[in-house]
Parts: C-alpha cells; structure tokens; sequence
C-alpha cells in the first residue's frame, strides 16, 4: 500500500517513542504491540459501548498517526497489531486524500466486481462514502466480525490497486516517472490486500495475534 504508507512523522521525539515501547528492545517492542493491540480489540468487543468504538475509530486524530505507528507500525503483517496499522493507515489515506482514493477507485471498480461487493461503497462513490467505509471497518474490527471488516479493506485495496494500475497506464508515455510510481503503489496495495485477507483466515482460526 506505497501509496498509503505514510511514514512517522518526523515530530515524534525518540525518547518518548524509546519510553513507551522500549525503542532499543525489539522483542519488548513487538511484546507491547501485541499486549496492547488484544487489550485494545478485546475491550472494545466487551465494552458494547458505541461511544468508546466511535473514539477508537478516531483514534489517529486524538492521539495522532506518530503515536500509534510507535505502537504498532513495526509488528509483523499477518498479526493482530499489524493488521491493525494497516486499517488506520488505510483511514488517515483516505481521510486526507480523499480526491486521488475517489478516483483511483472508480478506476478500478469496473474491473472489481466480486471486490465491489465485498467493499459495499455506493456508485457513484463520492469521497464521503469512502471515508463512511473507513469508518465502518475500523467498527467492525471493535463491535463486529473483524473478519469480514479486515475482507472489506482487503477488497478496498484491490480495487484502488486497479485504478492505480490503470491510471499509470493513462500517464506512461506523458509521465513515465509518475507512473512507475503508481504501478509500484499499485502493487503495494495488493500486497495489503493479501495480507489483510490472510489476517482475516488467521481469525478465523482462532491464530490472529
């Protein structure tokens, strides 16, 4: 997901980043990515309170991307935390550009049909019903079938993964730089989108952690 892996911001001091995760112990580092990423889920599902899942979708916005990247960026795809990262990521894109996701999107959407479906955005999608279904994953993983929620960002992601590659066929010969870029976010997204799905199974299982 190039397009929509945004990096730490670079106002995050280290030290604090270092006393709330042990920056300089990996195994302490992925230790609390998973503490907190069960916490978190687990309480919310418990909880049936629609306000605290309603702060939690809002959570980058509270407590800013850089925070929750220190908790969770590191952790590995196909994990309770990294999935997890992936779907705020996946929000904050969304949220802040909403005008390239629209039209990616509607690129990609006529080639999606079955993704279409399992993503379940309106036609024409407008930039208020993407964000509508960034919103409703991210509650579903903390007041539904987290399966189903991470299949739908999955399916989201395959479907901008097609506008991607369709609009950097669009651009190759006026801007061959710009479209290598695209093709590589394209592809990014895909691998998303796999991993999501495979979060998903892992769930299902009973293995997601």
């Amino acid at each position: 997901m190039n397009e929509a892996r945004f990096r730490r911001p670079a106002r995050l001091d280290p030290r604090d980043a270092e006393e709330l995760v042990g920056d300089h112990d990996p195994a302490l580092r992925d230790e609390v990515a998973h503490t907190t990423a069960r916490a978190v889920v687990s309480n919310a599902r418990a909880s049936e309170d629609p306000e605290v899942v309603a702060r939690l979708v809002r959570l980058v916005e509270s407590e800013g991307l850089d925070a929750v990247a220190a908790l969770w960026a590191d952790a590995a795809p196909v994990t309770l935390p990294g999935a997890l990262w992936r779907l705020y990521v996946l929000r904050e894109w969304v949220r802040r550009d909403p005008q390239t996701v629209s039209l990616r999107y509607r690129l990609g959407v006529d080639a999606a049909p079955v993704q279409e479906a399992v993503a379940g955005v309106p036609r024409p999608p407008e930039p208020t019903d993407l964000r509508a279904l960034a919103d409703a994953v991210l509650s579903g993983v903390y007041a539904g079938d987290l399966a189903v929620a991470l299949e739908r960002a999955a399916a989201f992601c395959r479907i901008l993964a097609t506008g991607a590659a369709f609009d950097a066929d669009a651009r190759e010969v006026a801007d061959p730089h710009g479209a290598d870029r695209m093709t590589r976010g394209a592809a990014g997204l895909v691998r998303t989108a796999e991993e999501l799905e495979q979060a998903a199974g892992h769930w299902r299982a009973g293995k997601l952690d």
